[in-house]
């Protein structure tokens, strides 16, 4: 069992709800979660619930010391982790809901890519609406959004109100293909142009 491997399972066991796996994301899943980094410029790419850093690793790969890559981790051993195998990454211990205040103090305006690794379905739908809610403050107008889910757990109550929650929040969702290699078996949401919130000014 790898150094990563053996933190993810003590962290799940000690902390099931906000771990929300057993395991890392394998490299595939990574690979087609971070598709929408962009391979030029300098953008700001958001990453939040890094964990251990599959999807960290592969975000990095492809900036390839370009841009500001911000990875928000509640789970400090896990931000310890992370942050001591990727120097170039601001690791930040915090809330995702806080993501608009973090790229605020950071003088960064909105993020051109938010990756998501958080454990939607194991979220209440007061925490889902919350997080999401911080998402689209973050996004501008071209911003891309992934995140996952696994295959098992799309029929189970959570996962579908997080999938009708994803639909009433943006007017772009594509469903990527099952990642048959991850354990368990994943899928991948890609979601663009956030919906204007009912009341706003038009």
């Amino acid at each position: 069992m790898t150094n990563d491997t053996a933190l993810f399972l003590r962290q799940w066991i000690r902390s099931p709800g906000t771990v929300g796996a057993v395991a890392p994301s394998s490299r595939r899943l990574a690979e087609t979660v971070t598709s929408s980094v962009p391979h030029r410029g300098d953008p700001v790419i958001v990453e939040l619930g890094p964990g251990t850093g599959a999807f960290t690793a592969e975000i990095q790969r492809r900036l390839g010391g370009r841009g500001h890559h911000l990875a928000v981790e509640i789970n400090p051993s896990m931000a310890e982790f992370l942050a001591s195998r990727n120097p170039g990454v601001d690791v930040v211990v915090d809330d995702a809901a806080r993501l608009p205040q973090l790229l605020r103090e950071r003088g960064l305006p909105e993020a051109d890519v938010i990756v998501s690794g958080l454990p939607w379905a194991a979220f209440s739908e007061e925490t889902q609406a919350r997080l999401l809610d911080a998402v689209t403050g973050a996004m501008g107008p071209n911003t891309a959004f992934t995140t996952f889910a696994y295959s098992f757990a799309k029929r189970l109550p959570p996962a579908r109100r997080f999938r009708r929650r994803l639909s009433d929040t943006f007017e772009e969702v594509v469903l990527g293909r099952t990642v048959w290699g991850n354990v368990p078996p994943a899928f991948v949401y890609h979601a663009r142009r956030p919906r204007q919130a009912s009341g706003a000014p038009a």
